[in-house]
């Protein structure tokens, strides 16, 4: 039979209220008490309940998170951040995947202030305007990761997308090339693409060559394939695309066309997603660290759950070029 509050309250000689304080540290009690009360717990094998429990501490040791689709290579790298982080701290992690869906956003948002969390994480490509207005009310510890947009009402964990545009520019200037073309998803105000687009368009400024700019409709396989056949009829010896997926798709479209991947042109993406490794050439990218962005985030929500006073601007991480096999030197 499980042990109760009040088992363990008749075994120590003591009322219900005072193991309650024992067990949440709510009030203090004698050094007596407690052993007493401690040996009782321990010989009964009495387990609190964490419900009950975080209604009277006010702390359920819970951080919620937010993701768009664990499907993907790095969303799943964020999250491993996070939870390993977490558990260093005793936190542990209440997950709600959306797919997608902004309606579901705002609805896992709801779900996880009912969870009684004390803290939320929100990886999200949206932009998400109801969310938003969501998120003023919850009066708790809050980060927003998007590796497409910003917003800079909230404190995120990033890299310089600009500054890392602009490098791995240059890297393919250094390296002879002169016809480049950036292939990037879109161009808007409160886009991080458009942080990049500016990397890009700074560098080849710089050395006086010809900006080479092709749009993408979305950031994805099927539509780098789709960009290939503007890339073939170019005279580019060179193609830095915005994202990981879109270079693979670009890669693929080559491929089928015959194309040599490094010999006749050089690409290049954004972000070291997992696949980036193991392709055949291997893909020349931004290394984003992703892993490295969800345990920063989680430690930050930490930090003010201890009562550290943050100030509200986004935390930034170093990134580098990570050389392989999809580009030369010409």
């Amino acid at each position: 039979m499980i042990a109760t509050i009040k088992d363990v309250a008749k075994k120590a000689g003591v009322s219900i209220s005072t193991v309650s304080r024992v067990v949440n540290d709510s009030k203090p009690v004698s050094e007596e008490v407690r052993k007493k009360v401690e040996k009782a717990i321990e010989e009964l094998g009495y387990k609190p309940n964490e419900v009950a429990r975080s209604l009277v501490t006010k702390k359920s040791s819970l951080i919620g998170v937010i993701v768009t689709d664990l499907g993907n290579s790095y969303v799943a790298e964020m999250l491993r951040g996070i939870e390993e982080i977490g558990r260093m701290y005793d936190y542990d992690i209440l997950l709600s995947s959306t797919f997608g869906e902004m309606q579901e956003e705002v609805k896992s948002l709801q779900v996880l202030r009912s969870k009684q969390v004390e803290g939320i994480i929100l990886i999200s490509d949206n932009l998400n305007e109801e969310l938003d207005q969501n998120i003023d009310k919850i009066n708790m510890p809050f980060i927003y990761l998007n590796r497409y947009y910003y917003n800079e009402k909230y404190p995120s964990v990033i890299i310089d997308n600009e500054g890392a545009a602009y490098e791995m520019t240059n890297y393919l200037i250094n390296s002879g090339h002169q016809d480049i073309i950036y292939v990037v998803k879109s161009r808007e105000e409160n886009s991080i693409e458009k942080k990049k687009l500016d990397g890009y368009k700074k560098a080849i400024e710089e050395n006086g060559l010809e900006k080479m700019i092709l749009y993408a409709e979305d950031i994805g396989y099927e539509q780098g394939y789709n960009v290939g056949r503007d890339i073939i009829e170019s005279k580019a010896t060179a193609v830095f695309c915005s994202y990981d997926e879109i270079a693979i798709g670009v890669l693929g479209y080559l491929y089928d066309k015959g194309v040599k991947v490094p010999e006749e042109i050089s690409i290049t993406g954004f972000g070291d997603i997992n696949t980036s490794s193991i392709l055949r050439p291997t893909l020349t990218t931004i290394k984003v660290p992703y892993y490295d962005i969800g345990a920063v985030a989680v430690r930050r929500i930490i930090k003010e759950l201890k009562g550290d006073k943050l100030k509200n601007e986004d935390t930034l991480l170093p990134f580098q070029i990570q050389v392989r096999g999809s580009s030369i030197e010409i």
